[in-house]
């Protein structure tokens, strides 16, 4: 069951940029500390190297739009990015061909389903459904810029790259282990195949997406990353465009539906913000117009969600006001009396008895 821990906390609202820098320390902090103990979940171990993991690693960071960049515990320690790089390589995709053929070549809809199913792709006559499931993630790799397989994976480091202001590397040992137990992938692109779904070698294109997936990142990447999405597109440090505003706007828009599987509706309602998760423990949460949080636990719901990081993130939307669907009655509007109310709905003028 999705739990947020976040009873106690006030939803505040803010349509405006976010708060100053020592408030927005202050509460980073106060969520570290909030959530630093808690010790429910487990580490991912599916991918032998992943549970090697420390389970009391525990970063937090935040990007404006500005470049201001605010981070605290361990935010600067590497881990590979894993699913998360499903929502950049979207971007990516979106860029270089276009929104209306990437949408009818993967589709936008949430297949209700685990990240991993084969099922989805049997009950929707072969399409992916959505690129933040495994199917439609390997088709949208397919769609990189490239003739060969080198080529789309230079593609995909150089974007990834650009999204994070800096030089990205592959975590070798993690690709190998995931390498050694990506079975279930490669029988995705040979289905994806056999619908004429995927363009290229299934199992070249697989081996990329592995790559791409081993990709090593920090929380504070991860928060300068969706901060990119966040101000269309422009990454806030470089001041560099990675990716057109459209496409980041399609990518938002995905990541609110289906970015967190199968709970997404449930990390909506709570949390209101487009997020994407990894099972090495990373989240990105994305705040279009003021900035990204990027977290990093490695202790696991049953959903392969990091549980500190889900946490932190439902108690900075609600504390910091980051909630999309959060709002309050304009400072400068009227207060109509609940008097008024009931003659809007009912006009007819009252009469006195005789």
């Amino acid at each position: 069951m999705f739990e947020a821990h976040v009873q106690d906390v006030a939803q505040e609202t803010s349509t405006g940029g976010l708060p100053g820098d020592a408030r927005i320390d202050a509460l980073l902090a106060a969520a570290h500390e909030r959530y630093r103990d808690h010790d429910e979940g487990v580490v991912a171990d599916y991918i032998p190297i992943l549970s090697t993991a420390n389970p009391a690693w525990f970063g937090l960071s935040l990007t404006e739009l500005n470049g201001s960049m605010h981070s605290l515990g361990d935010s600067e320690i590497e881990f590979s990015i894993q699913s998360i790089s499903k929502a950049f390589v979207f971007a990516l995709a979106c860029d270089a061909r276009g929104h209306r053929d990437v949408h009818d070549r993967i589709g936008v809809n949430n297949t209700g389903l685990p990240f991993n199913s084969v099922v989805a792709i049997e009950l929707n006559d072969g399409s992916p459904m959505n690129p933040m499931v495994n199917a439609g993630a390997i088709a949208t790799t397919a769609l990189l810029p490239g003739q060969t397989a080198a080529e789309i994976w230079e593609s995909v480091l150089t974007g990834l790259s650009r999204f994070a202001g800096r030089q990205l590397d592959v975590d070798e040992e993690v690709y190998r282990s995931e390498s050694a137990t990506n079975q279930r992938n490669r029988a995705i692109a040979r289905l994806l195949e056999s619908y004429d779904r995927l363009e290229g070698d299934p199992l070249e294109i697989v081996d990329v997406y592995t790559r791409q997936c081993a990709v090593s990142v920090t929380a504070s990447d991860l928060a300068v990353m969706g901060a990119t999405l966040a101000s269309g597109g422009v990454n806030p440090v470089t001041g560099l465009r990675v990716v057109s505003a459209e496409a980041a706007r399609d990518t938002l828009t995905v990541l609110a539906s289906c970015g967190m599987y199968e709970r997404s509706g449930e990390w909506l309602f709570e949390i209101g913000l487009p997020a994407k998760s990894g099972v090495s423990g990373g989240i990105v949460a994305i705040v279009p117009g003021k900035g990204a949080l990027g977290a990093f636990s490695p202790p696991l719901d049953t959903a392969g969600t990091s549980i500190r990081g889900q946490r932190s993130c439902a108690y900075l939307s609600r504390a910091l006001g980051l909630n999309l669907f959060a709002s309050a009655p304009n400072s400068a509007g009227k207060v109509v009396s609940d008097r008024a109310l009931r003659h809007q709905a009912d006009p007819t003028p009252s009469r006195k008895a005789a």
